[in-house]
């Protein structure tokens, strides 16, 4: 299906102006991860405890945090879960009561008592410290090594670079694994994002030296499109979730999906225009391929965007990353991913 017709945007004509725009809000995300010490971890990442209340009643939230001293939760967070009508509430605390099986009717009292509406339904949901430090951990692992293999698929595919690129992310992915196995050293588990951050960059600088042009492009979309996700739950003080990992990775394969479509038809339209420009080439290709793109994440916006409205508090947060990474994905393959490789531009394009 082809929704737009026979258009000639001079994409590449105006990559200086998208990267400088990449670069701003990228540095804008960065700096916000700086001020706030990183994204503000939900209890999955911080440990603690999360409780979930709801009321038979409309109840006001300050008497809900009024309710919350004399059940020992004093200096709790408190937010509405779900729309106003549910009378439904989240509260998140760095302590951990789960093994005391007299904390939740002691909390269903307090909060009876300070809200004058009784509790419907209450539940309970803790994390340890350890467990939360192994999850960021095994988290962060997750997105590094998924592109890592991406690397070896798209250098494979479009440059038949199997064995360079499989040594590289080989050698990259276990010397990674190795110093995670150092437990004793207070790095690993104090400085994990800067060792999965080092080692990305190490990552992209050995695809430009190895001239894995197509993977570098691919990669350094995938970068900025996470980055600017990420710091844009940082701006707003959303918490990062589970959930918010899953939609990550989710944005990763949507996002790399997009990008190999473009490539595939810059090869294309590289064994076809043989005496043109690079540029030119992706020009036409980007172009050739605008209808596709346009429509697929159009398609997409529609779904999740009805998630984010109607799927309620659960899959809230997951819908809104959801929705940041198709645009800022779209925008990636478009304006990152392809121009990148004017960087290897030669006379024989």
């Amino acid at each position: 299906m082809q929704f737009i017709k026979e258009t000639n945007i001079n994409f590449t004509g105006i990559k200086k102006i998208a990267f400088c725009v990449s670069l701003t809000l990228i540095v804008i995300s960065i700096l916000s991860l700086v001020v706030h010490k990183g994204p503000r971890y939900g209890v999955d990442f911080s440990g603690g405890s999360a409780v979930q209340v709801k009321f038979t009643d409309a109840v006001d939230i300050a008497a809900v945090k009024k309710g919350l001293k004399p059940a020992g939760l004093d200096g709790a967070s408190v937010q509405r879960f779900g729309s106003e009508s549910d009378h439904e509430f989240q509260i998140r605390t760095k302590q951990a009561f789960m093994a005391d099986s007299a904390f939740a009717p002691k909390v269903k009292k307090a909060l009876g008592e300070s809200t004058g509406v009784a509790v419907k339904d209450l539940s309970l949901d803790m994390v340890g410290p350890q467990v939360s430090k192994d999850l960021r951990q095994k988290a962060l692992l997750a997105m590094f090594y998924a592109l890592l293999f991406i690397i070896i698929y798209i250098s494979g595919r479009f440059e038949l670079k199997w064995g360079i690129s499989g040594a590289m992310a080989a050698i990259l992915g276990g010397a990674v694994y190795g110093v995670t196995q150092l437990q004793s050293i207070a790095f690993v588990s104090s400085g994990m994002p800067f060792l999965i951050v080092f080692a990305l960059v190490v990552s992209i600088i050995f695809c430009w030296y190895l001239e894995l042009k197509y993977a570098m492009g691919a990669i350094i979309a995938l970068v900025h499109d996470i980055t600017i996700t990420v710091g844009i739950f940082s701006l707003l003080n959303i918490e990062f979730t589970l959930p918010i990992i899953a939609a990550l990775l989710t944005i990763i394969g949507y996002s790399l999906n997009d990008t190999i479509i473009v490539f595939d038809r810059i090869r294309e339209n590289g064994k076809k225009y043989t005496k043109k420009p690079l540029d030119f080439i992706i020009n036409r290709s980007v172009n050739e391929t605008l209808s596709r793109t346009i429509l697929t994440s159009l398609t997409t916006l529609v779904v999740v965007i009805a998630l984010y409205v109607l799927g309620g508090g659960v899959i809230h947060d997951f819908a809104f990353a959801m929705i940041i990474g198709v645009v800022t994905g779209t925008y990636s393959s478009i304006y990152v991913a392809s121009p990148i490789l004017l960087a290897w531009k030669t006379d024989e394009n």
